[in-house]
């Protein structure tokens, strides 16, 4: 299943909503990837395995399942999680970008891609469909709680 959405960052014509910095969304985008438990409630555990400036290793712990990915930046533009097949889960990838379509107008693109085939697509649409909807709505929550972190003064 290939899948990508948008969700705004900085809307103008809402003035209600306390506009991020482009240096703000990155490190909250960052620290999702470093300390994913402050962003994904299921997530019991998260081991940092290898770190680098653009590069981190983890292991994740969901109960008794155990998911290891990479995780690669691309500075102040995106973060791209790449989870290799092991055991009963398929390679993925998610990619996370920052888009500034105007100045300080931020987006971010949500880029989810299993690597099923289109037949395949086809033939669990109905599961695809739940999976996008879920999906959508843990990217918003990502969103909610680097808003959460900037307004406690914790992204610079």
């Amino acid at each position: 299943m290939k899948f990508a959405h948008l969700v705004e960052i900085n809307d103008p014509l809402n003035p209600l909503i306390e506009r991020l910095s482009r240096t703000q969304l990155w490190r909250g985008l960052v620290r999702r990837a470093e300390t994913p438990t402050a962003f994904v409630p299921w997530l019991n555990t998260c081991r940092i395995l290898e770190k680098s400036e653009h590069r981190i290793s983890r292991e994740l712990h969901y109960g008794d399942l155990v998911v290891r990915d990479t995780v690669t930046f691309i500075p102040q533009r995106q973060v791209i999680y790449n989870v290799p097949a092991q055991e009963s889960i398929p390679a993925s990838t998610l990619t996370m970008t920052i888009e500034e379509p105007e100045p300080e107008i931020f987006f971010v693109r949500f880029e989810y891609d299993d690597g099923a085939s289109e037949a395949a697509d086809n033939a669990e649409a109905f599961y695809n469909d739940f999976r996008k909807s879920a999906y959508t709505e843990s990217d918003i929550d990502t969103i909610r709680t680097i808003r959460e972190l900037a307004e406690l003064g914790q992204l610079g």
